[in-house]
């Protein structure tokens, strides 16, 4: 038993957490179907674990090693981790709530230019005058957390620690497109509703079905990585 002033802090990492614990409401967004839907995307990616060759790519997008990485969530056309699943609770037993972490250099660049836009502001403004996009985002909030609870349930990892707490600033704001656009690559389009959005205005750009990156996936440079970093 961790005693409480023991207790390990979140992760901190570029894409952070939003630090406010939302209660669960009464009456949820999520279905029964769309839990469903959540453990079969959960049991789809851990059916195909991630690689050495795959972890060492991602070292060298992040420019550090993937802590907790359990799985590529999505891929460029070819090939290359545009965004990984990591697990709620990293090997030394730091709780992460970053579940869905985007990873392509080119999406990251993509989207922190349409955050240097100031869109963040406009969009939290329409949080609050539009009922209906402000209940979109907070499905796409408890289907997050519906996502890391499965996936905690799968790997044993304790996710009490982060208990409520999502990322990008969901239920009530917006506060890193990154983490956002990371659950809509992840977990698909009509999830995230805000996620779904930067891509479409980043798509000139960063379009996971055209490839742009600057190393594009092959065995041999996934495997030159992998040396690169031992």
């Amino acid at each position: 038993m961790i005693k409480a002033q023991e207790r390990p802090q979140a992760a901190v990492e570029s894409q952070a957490a939003d630090k406010i614990r939302v209660e669960p409401k009464a009456s949820s967004l999520v279905t029964g179907r769309d839990l469903a839907v959540v453990k079969d995307r959960i049991q789809e990616l851990l059916a195909t674990p991630a690689t050495p060759e795959q972890t060492a790519v991602v070292n060298r997008q992040l420019g550090r090693y993937p802590r907790g990485m359990v799985a590529v969530g999505a891929r460029c056309v070819c090939g290359n981790p545009l965004a990984v699943v990591t697990r709620p609770q990293l090997e030394d037993g730091t709780p992460f709530p970053t579940t869905c972490y985007l990873t392509s250099p080119e999406a990251v660049k993509a989207v922190s230019r349409l955050e240097a836009d100031g869109v963040m502001a406009d969009w939290n403004a329409e949080l609050g005058s539009d009922p209906d996009l402000a209940s979109a985002y907070r499905r796409a909030h408890e289907l997050y957390l519906a996502f890391r609870s499965a996936l905690a349930q799968r790997l044993g990892d304790d996710e009490g620690h982060i208990a409520g707490i999502s990322a990008g600033g969901m239920p009530k704001r917006v506060k890193c497109l990154h983490a956002l656009t990371a659950q809509s690559l992840v977990m698909g389009p009509g999830v995230n509703p805000l996620g779904d959005r930067v891509l479409s205005l980043v798509r000139r750009v960063f379009d996971p079905q055209v490839c742009r990156c600057a190393q594009p996936w092959t065995e041999a440079s996934g495997q030159a990585s992998q040396q690169e970093n031992q």
